[in-house]
């Protein structure tokens, strides 16, 4: 199979996993542990920012198939929902920009990593 793995997409993946966590729990947590206008309160910033979470969790997704299966078609995809997760929501942006960035940095690795395995093929 294959020897070389993209350090890169792993620690995307990972991060997009840590945060992608961090955003189910403290959004659940929040509509769990408040009563009467807070809970309602906190339903709809959960409302509001799911988009943002289940694009996040997909991007996460995507990632691990291409860290695994050096797929570059993973990384890219992976990229491209991490930035439409901040686009969507603004005001998180600035904790999906470092996955953005190193997806889009995995997507050059993969491409060099496969071309090094299968010599003269087209990815």
């Amino acid at each position: 199979m294959f020897r070389y793995r993209s350090k890169v997409v792993f620690f995307s993946a990972l991060l997009g996993t840590i945060y992608t966590l961090y955003l189910v729990f403290y959004f659940s947590g929040a509509v769990s542990g408040s009563q009467g206008a807070e809970q309602i309160g906190a339903a709809i910033a959960t409302a509001l920012v799911t988009p943002h979470m289940v694009l996040v969790g997909l991007a996460a997704i995507f990632n691990w198939v291409g860290f695994f299966n050096n797929k570059v078609w993973g990384a890219l995809t992976a990229g491209i929902l991490y930035a439409v997760a901040g686009l969507i929501f603004l005001a998180y942006f600035i904790f999906v920009l470092p996955m953005i960035i190193l997806s889009f940095i995995g997507v050059s690795i993969l491409s060099r990593i496969n071309d090094r395995e299968t010599p003269g093929q087209t990815v």
